[in-house]
């Protein structure tokens, strides 16, 4: 990676992302597959067809155009594992594992314990899936647990990386870009027969969007398991005990909310899901080393734009939207970019 590079400043002792009010003066990023009102890009981001449903969340495609130079710095915080390729753009994850650099490559994402730095010099191109709990184990024999806040590469799970990332081509439009990475999965499930994932993940996934303060020994009582058994598929789908699959739910809830994209109809029931404030924020400081006041004030771009991902999902699967509706946070529906790499 070329060390020429401007770094934008953060405040000491912040890994906050750089501020996007006034997006494109302020970050020199231009959306392209979509931006909230304020300028925050977003991405095209969509369900699958219905054949992959059983083990895709949602397909996304996000590109927005920067400076080369320029290097800036973010978070991610996913409680879904991702493919996702990254094109034209230098990344450098701080893992599990310590830095990772990508470029012009296909990589696995595990889930998050809590938030993941980032760099990326230039803009954003990136197109992928959101894996459902437990679809790793299903198509590739890997259960979450292990890639816990860890990334790696295609050829972990023995899929040569040109499978996938030659998928794109200069001048690929986001649609297209997106269906062929769904044609390479349904080939690759049709072909070897894949079978769906635990459907207990599916469940306790679902009951963690609607209300992630449910008891876990009632949500093991009205799915006719035990507690035992809910704790055993939930760590090998999640890659963590339930109790903290919940606590995260309710602070990504809440995160989503600081960033803009949520349903504000749900606000005080987000803000009620805390014992007293200083609850609030020693559970949202555990995930994103920051307090909200603090997130608020350096608002996080490409933690808004991975947020937006889950939240449209979440309120898809809750029947709280259609799937081609107006999301509550935007003026306009997103639409495909016509180009993914038209500048």
């Amino acid at each position: 990676m070329s060390t020429d590079r401007k770094e934008i400043p953060l405040a000491a002792g912040q890994t906050a992302d750089v501020d996007f009010h006034d997006n494109e003066v302020r970050s020199g990023l231009k959306p392209v597959t979509g931006s909230t009102p304020d300028g925050v890009p977003l991405s095209f981001n969509r369900a699958p067809v219905d054949a992959l449903s059983p083990w895709i969340g949602r397909m996304m495609v996000a590109v927005a155009r920067g400076t080369d130079s320029i290097t800036r710095s973010g978070l991610l915080c996913n409680d879904a594992g991702y493919v996702r390729t990254a094109v034209a753009v230098d990344w450098v994850a701080q893992t599990a594992d310590g830095a990772m650099e990508i470029r012009d490559q296909t990589f696995l994402c595990g889930q998050h314990s809590k938030a993941m730095p980032m760099k990326f010099t230039g803009g954003i191109e990136v197109a992928g899936f959101m894996l459902k709990p437990g679809a790793m184990r299903s198509l590739w024999g890997v259960d979450d647990g292990s890639l816990i806040d860890r990334i790696k590469f295609m050829d972990y799970v023995g899929i040569d990386d040109r499978e996938l990332t030659n998928l794109h081509h200069p001048g690929i439009g986001a649609e297209e870009w997106l269906g062929a990475i769904e044609s390479w999965l349904l080939h690759s499930i049709t072909t070897r027969g894949v079978a769906p994932p635990d459907p207990l993940a599916q469940a306790f996934e679902e009951a963690a969007f609607a209300d992630p303060n449910q008891s876990i020994f009632e949500f093991a009582e009205i799915n006719n398991v035990t507690v035992r058994t809910l704790q055993r598929a939930v760590k090998r789908s999640f890659g963590l005990t339930p109790k903290q699959v919940m606590r995260r739910a309710r602070t990504l809830d809440l995160a989503t909310r600081l960033c803009g994209v949520a349903d504000e109809e749900e606000t005080e029931e987000i803000q009620l899901r805390f014992f007293d404030q200083s609850h609030e924020i020693r559970e949202f400081t555990a995930f994103f080393g920051m307090t909200p006041r603090q997130f608020m004030r350096d608002r996080q771009g490409l933690l808004t734009l991975s947020l937006e991902i889950r939240q449209a999902r979440r309120l898809e699967l809750l029947d709280r939207i259609a799937p081609d509706a107006i999301r509550p946070w935007m003026r306009a529906p997103l639409q495909p970019a016509p180009s993914a790499s038209t500048n």
